[in-house]
């Protein structure tokens, strides 16, 4: 609330003010104070006149229309009448000559009541100049008093009486009170059913405490006394439905109802003032009240009176307020105070705006006019103007102001604004609109466009200034708009017209059939919205003179604003009072332009819309300020980052309405949700954005539809391009339009063919390809076939025959006798089909007839199409046995053999019949027939072997049990599962050891090995009896058994025993047959092996080593070194296997039995140096070879000599001297050896060096144990010799080492491996690069 001037005159100061309000226009402002001068000022607080009063001011009062004012004055007898059109000031003498005391305006009429200070009454016509006189009315001074809209007046005075009279002066009737009256007014009384009845009830106070009421009833009226700590009743208003606010002298402001059952009841009450309340004043026109006391003024909003509007101090006021009122208008607000002042404030402001582009301008004050652009930036420039005005309008560089037929243009700079110039036009101005260069002006039905600034643009004379419409047009302007290139208006015979401005002459006009009472174009002028006569909207586009009705278009609709972002080209709102409505006009779309409407915003109360960008809406208030509202359709523009899917859902579907797709795209990335894109996709194809669309599609990885989107994607004819993107929305009936109306009609034809919508398709084809037609035809036959419409699908194929294209016609052809025999007409179905190149259709038909029980024909029809099967099948059903024996040889399923088998059986052709028995796969029956029919049991017994067959082995054990051959029948017996049986033959003709035997080889239970066992064991037969009690798992018997074997079945039942004890792992069983391998029994220890073969079937794997070392010495005392060698071998790859260190005495003996092994290799091969370092090796273990010292020691000083190794041969031959060995030389060698020791010859062949392949020291090629690193070895399985870390291969099968190449020679005369004796040949060996896993020292083994 601004304060608009204030009135401090020195003759005022000390006394309080009167002062009133000019009615209806509120232009004027009468104050009066202590100087006898009643002073008027215009609501600018410009002094326009004064009346000069003999005394003070009495009274003073504005008629209805606030034409004229009336004073009265003490000291004086006049009446004086200021005339507010003339400004002129006349006396009109009462005629009465006593004080006037009392004066007031009719409400309705020219009347003007005067009260005097004797009771008399003086009512003037001021239309008629009639006074009447009125002598007596009241006995005392009359006070108060009030008019109703019948005229009525109702007078208090100081007598206590209430009169009331009517216009001519007679008394209708009075009221004694008991308190003098003041504060007077006539109200509506409400009812119980809340009608009005007519103004004719009086609310007076009385004694300023006590409100009184002369209600239906004048001689029981009502009155409401108010409580103690309230104070006086200063002033009360009636307001709306039968309510009465009363301030009171303590601050209290109190609201109660008058209604029947409710008088007197308190509806609001509040302390507004804490020490005092001066004034109330209520505005209809704002619906807000106004209360005034303690130095401040606070406003309140009459429908909640809850919520406090304003509240405005007055800090300068020290000596308190005084009276409160508001113009009609509800504009203006005049406040007198105690000490003489008058401040009169702006409440609310004509909601004067205009926009061009982002510019806006408003009203801010009564002269003043702000001009910003909130989009660019710029700063506000405030506009001080000459006149309040009654129209504003901006353009790009000028505002226009004006009122009436005036208006004033200013210059709109950088940093000044300057006045241009005003203009007087031809009419009071409606409205004017200003662009660039041009403004025009809206008049009485015509628009005179002119420059702003002429004398400027150095213009030609006729384009300064144009009158529209012409003279010789008949027709009243009643809307117009300018833009930069066009003047647009819209007359009441409903023509729109374009006037070109750079060419100055029309480009266009649209005839409507009503009368266009507003018009809106866009930025560019390209599209417009029109409002007509019927109040429904419209959006007309000039380029192609189309309109396109806009949908749900409220009739309150008050303008209409276009979106100035750039973006949104087709967005508009159209408001009224209380919602903006956001249209969006689609211009391109698959089902052509329209106008959709996508959502409604609430506005707050008295908003004015200015300016719409990018969804924010600028409105002008009343209080001269702007406010931003955002559109509800727009949403999305907030952040988006914590906005949840449901959410964002329906702000997707905003975006689509208005075309945003970068919008949505960032929200289906938000969302992350297929359906979203799809949404997204769907609506690209309706709007035609093909590109956007193909980018979507790729993100979602639909693969088909980007394809064909890329394929139309250059289309340039619109109908056709749409055509394709409603069929791809399968909107058909739409896309058929399009293509129809496009320049390739065809593709109509095409998409119904694709969609098999036949109908359609030959409706098309007659007029866009009669020759696909017959294709056509045939397409739909094949439908209404498959729907069982066959005499349109016959008709049809009969149609798709064209005797050219041999393929088409064949199908037609075979459809014909298809629909011929479904339609009965089988003759010449049949005939067509044998004449028809094609077995498919003769199978078809011969299925047809088959199900119609046409067998012969069924039949005759498979058989040319070599359906042998189906031919033979339908033969049998018709009996037709000699046919079906003909094509036999050709038929391939077994059911047809079986029929045919069971006839031939029934007809006791029992060859005949078991042939098609075993092409039925039936083996069942030809194992009967031959058993019973042929005789021929073998034939029998090969195919239950072959079949496995379990019944054709029950019969062939039947058989062999009626001959007496029992071990057959018990054979087959268990082949057939019938084990029970089997046993129960076997125990009664003594073979069980055939059933055992049978039984072992099969897949059997538990309870029938117990049942052998228990059987065995009851003969005594005790391996047998263990053998069984171990297959059903009894480990305990059956060990029992096996150790009460005799000794014939010894080695047997001890293999059995170990196997037993080592599947049972019971160690009780297990030391059971450990004493009985070591004699604790029966005093006779087993041999060693087979604790050894006990240790290894328990997994005791350390223990069954020591074992094997004891039975290699055992085996190399004996001499049996390959034996020894074996058993060493075959333990070492077990421990190994199972990840078990190796015992060293193992690995050195198996390294010298090698060793042995490997001389006679050599030797055999005539590597004599190789076979000496063996030998040598042995020689040096020689104590290992008890049984062969002397010719191993013999070979060792023979090989030795041969290579050449004189020395060593030398040493063993003196060993042989010894004379325990002496004797048992061989006699060939004897003489040799002993000249040897006789004439030694010490010389030798060094012994070649290589690197250890754990440190590289060198060291003898046949010494294993590095004296660097103090590491064993690997050795070289070919030749004895240390391993090379260079040169390292392993045998595949044992996994030892050898040197590669070593090996690889010895491979070309030996085939197998020397440790493992497995075939090996070179082309398996492989070099190995890497080593390390064979070089692990001891300490990590």
């Amino acid at each position: 609330m601004k304060r608009i001037f204030s009135l401090l005159e020195k003759t005022w100061l000390g006394a309080p003010i009167q002062f009133a309000w000019q009615k209806t226009s509120g232009n004027y402002l009468a104050v009066t104070g202590a100087d006898y001068i009643v002073k008027i000022f215009d609501r600018h607080g410009q002094k326009r006149s004064e009346i000069n009063l003999p005394g003070n001011c009495v009274a003073m009062d504005w008629d209805k229309d606030g034409d004229v004012l009336a004073v009265i004055a003490e000291k004086s007898s006049c009446i004086y009448l200021w005339d507010a059109n003339t400004n002129k000031t006349s006396q009109l003498d009462n005629g009465m000559r006593d004080q006037m005391s009392f004066l007031l305006w009719s409400k309705v009429g020219s009347f003007l009541a005067v009260g005097t200070v004797k009771g008399n009454l003086l009512i003037y016509n001021h239309q008629t100049s009639r006074k009447i006189p009125v002598l007596g009315k009241h006995t005392k001074r009359i006070t108060c008093g009030c008019w109703n809209a019948e005229n009525l007046l109702a007078l208090g005075g100081e007598d206590k009486m209430i009169t009331v009279s009517n216009q001519e002066g007679d008394t209708i009737r009075q009221t004694q009170v008991r308190s003098e009256p003041s504060n007077m007014q006539f109200f509506l009384m409400k009812m119980d059913d809340r009608t009005s009845a007519a103004e004719n009830m009086i609310s007076v106070v009385l004694g300023k405490k006590t409100l009184f009421f002369n209600l239906n009833e004048p001689d029981n009226p009502a009155d409401l006394e108010f409580q103690q700590d309230f104070g006086n009743i200063v002033c009360y208003n009636w307001y709306g439905d039968g309510r009465i606010m009363i301030g009171f002298s303590c601050g209290h402001f109190v609201v109660i109802s008058t209604h029947t059952g409710e008088l007197g009841q308190e509806i609001f009450q509040a302390r507004n003032h804490k020490d005092n309340l001066t004034s109330i004043a209520v505005s209809q026109t704002l619906n807000k009240v106004a209360t005034c006391g303690d130095n401040c003024i606070k406003i309140q909003d009459l429908v909640d009176l809850k919520d406090m509007y304003v509240i405005l101090n007055l800090d300068e006021e020290n000596k308190g307020l005084g009276t409160l009122s508001w113009t009609d208008d509800g504009q203006l607000l005049a406040l007198s105070t105690q000490r003489g002042s008058l401040h009169v404030f702006l409440t609310k402001l004509p909601i004067l705006g205009d926009a061009c582009s982002t510019r806006i301008a408003y009203l801010t004050s009564l002269l003043e006019v702000t001009v910003a652009n909130p989009v660019e930036g710029e700063l506000p420039i405030t506009v001080s103007v000459d006149v309040e005005p009654n129209f504003v309008a901006v353009g790009h560089y000028h505002l226009a102001v004006g009122m009436n037929n005036r208006a004033w243009f200013y210059v709109l700079g950088e940093n000044a604004v300057k006045k241009l110039k005003d203009m007087e036009y031809l009419g009071t101005v409606a409205s004017i609109c200003l662009h660039s260069d041009y403004a025009a002006a809206l008049f009485e039905g015509k628009v005179q466009l002119h420059l702003i600034e002429s004398e400027i643009l150095d213009a030609q004379e006729e384009r300064e200034t144009r009158l529209f419409p012409a003279v010789d047009d008949k027709c009243r302007i009643l809307c117009h708009a300018l833009t930069s290139d066009f003047l647009i208006y819209g007359t009441d015979t409903g023509v729109v017209q374009y006037f070109y401005i750079e060419d100055w002459q029309f480009v266009n006009d649209y005839r409507h059939p009503v009368s266009v009472k507003k018009i809106f174009p866009d930025p560019n002028g390209t599209r417009l919205v029109f409002i007509d006569e019927k109040s429904d909207g419209f959006v007309y586009c000039p380029v192609n003179d189309a309109t396109y009705e806009i949908p749900d278009f409220s009739p309150t609709i008050k303008g209409v604003l276009w979106e100035n972002w750039p973006m949104d080209k087709g967005v508009f709102i159209a408001y009224d009072d209380d919602k903006v409505y956001t249209y969006v006009f689609h211009k391109d779309t698959i089902q052509g332009a329209k106008v959709i409407l996508a959502g409604s915003t609430k506005v707050p109360f008295a908003h004015k819309p200015l300016l719409l960008y990018n969804g924010e809406l600028t409105c002008q208030t009343q209080s001269g300020k702007v406010n931003n509202i955002y559109l509800s359709t727009h949403g999305f523009l907030s952040n988006l980052k914590d906005t949840g899917p449901d959410e964002l859902r329906p702000m997707l579907a905003q975006n689509l309405m208005l075309k945003r797709f970068s919008d949505a795209w960032e929200m289906c990335r938000i969302l992350n949700d297929e359906a979203a894109w799809n949404e997204l996709a769907r609506a690209c194809l309706h709007h035609m954005e093909v590109e956007f669309a193909i980018r979507v599609y790729r993100r979602i990885g639909n693969v088909g539809i980007v394809m064909s989107l890329e394929q139309i994607k250059g289309i340039e004819d619109y109908n056709l391009l749409a055509g394709h993107l409603a069929m791809f929305t399968n909107d058909y009936n739409l896309a058929q339009d399009l293509y129809l109306a496009s320049s390739c009609p065809i593709a109509a034809l095409e998409m119904r063919r694709d969609l098999q919508h036949w109908d359609s398709a030959l409706q098309l084809a007659k007029h866009l390809a009669p020759d696909q037609i017959p294709f056509i035809s045939k397409e739909y036959a094949i439908q209404l076939e498959f729907a069982g419409d066959y005499v349109n699908a016959l008709a049809h194929y009969e149609k798709g025959i064209t005797g050219d294209n041999k393929e088409h016609d064949e199908a037609c052809l075979a459809g014909v006798a298809q629909m011929s025999i479904r339609m009965g007409d089988i003759r010449r179905g049949v005939n067509q089909a044998l004449k028809h190149p094609s077995r498919v259709l003769k199978r078809d038909c011969g299925a047809i007839l088959e199900n119609m029980k046409q067998f012969s024909e069924a039949a005759q029809l498979y058989e040319k199409g070599l359906y042998y099967d189906k031919a033979a099948s339908v033969y049998i059903r018709s009996k037709n046995w000699a046919k079906v024996g003909d094509l036999l040889p050709h038929v391939s399923s077994p059911k047809i053999h079986l029929q045919y088998a069971k006839a031939k059986e029934a007809d006791g052709r029992y060859k005949e019949a078991v042939v098609a028995y075993e092409n039925a796969k039936q083996w069942q029956s030809v194992i009967r027939i031959y058993l019973d029919h042929l005789n021929n049991p073998e034939k029998a017994v090969n195919i239950v072997r072959e079949t496995q067959s379990l019944d054709g082995a029950k019969m062939v054990a039947r058989f062999f049990l009626q001959l007496g051959d029992y071990g057959s029948a018990i054979q087959f017996l268990v082949m057939s599962k019938c084990n029970n049986e089997a046993f129960t033959l076997a125990q009664q003709h003594n073979k069980m050891e055939i059933y055992a035997d049978i039984i072992g080889s099969e897949d059997t239970t538990n309870e029938d090995y117990q049942s052998i066992a228990l059987y065995f064991e009851g003969e005594k037969r005790y391996l047998q009896a263990g053998k069984f009690f171990l297959l059903c798992g009894q480990y305990s018997r059956a060990l029992k058994h096996f150790l009460k074997c005799p000794s014939s079945e010894d080695n047997v039942a001890i293999e059995m025993a170990i196997e037993t004890v080592g599947q049972a792992k019971d160690e009780l069983l297990t030391n059971q047959l450990i004493d009985h391998l070591l004699g604790e029994n029966d005093g006779m220890p087993k041999d060693a092996k087979y604790l050894f073969r006990l240790y290894m079937a328990l997994k005791q794997y350390r223990e069954a080593a020591q074992t094997a070392i004891i039975i290699a010495r055992e085996e190399q005392s004996a001499g049996n070194y390959r034996n020894a060698h074996d058993v060493l071998f075959s333990m070492y790859a077990e421990l190994k296997s199972q990840k078990i260190k190796i015992p060293s005495e193992m690995a050195t003996n198996l390294m010298i039995l090698h060793s042995y092994i490997l001389v006679k290799i050599h030797v055999k091969n005539g590597d004599h140096m190789k076979g000496a370092r063996m030998l040598i090796r042995v020689a040096n273990n020689i104590s290992k070879f008890p049984s062969h010292i002397v010719p191993i020691l013999t070979s060792t000083v023979i090989e030795c000599h041969r290579a050449g190794l004189r020395n060593s041969a030398f040493s063993f031959a003196a060993m042989l001297m010894r004379p325990e060995y002496r004797s048992k030389i061989d006699a060939k060698y004897k003489k040799k050896i002993e000249g040897m020791v006789r004439r030694p010859d010490i010389s030798e062949i060094e012994e070649a060096t290589t690197p250890c392949p754990f440190c590289k020291f060198l060291l003898p090629e046949c010494e294993l144990l590095c004296p660097g690193c103090k590491n064993s070895i690997p050795y070289c399985i070919a030749t004895g010799r240390h391993m090379l870390k260079d040169d390292w291969t392993v045998c595949p099968h044992c996994d030892f080492p050898a040197l590669y190449s070593e090996l690889k020679i010895m491979l070309n005369t030996e085939s197998t491996c020397p440790m493992c004796s497995e075939r090996l040949n070179a082309a398996q060996l492989k070099k190995i690069s890497d080593c390390t896993q064979y070089l692990r020292t001891e300490e990590e083994l």
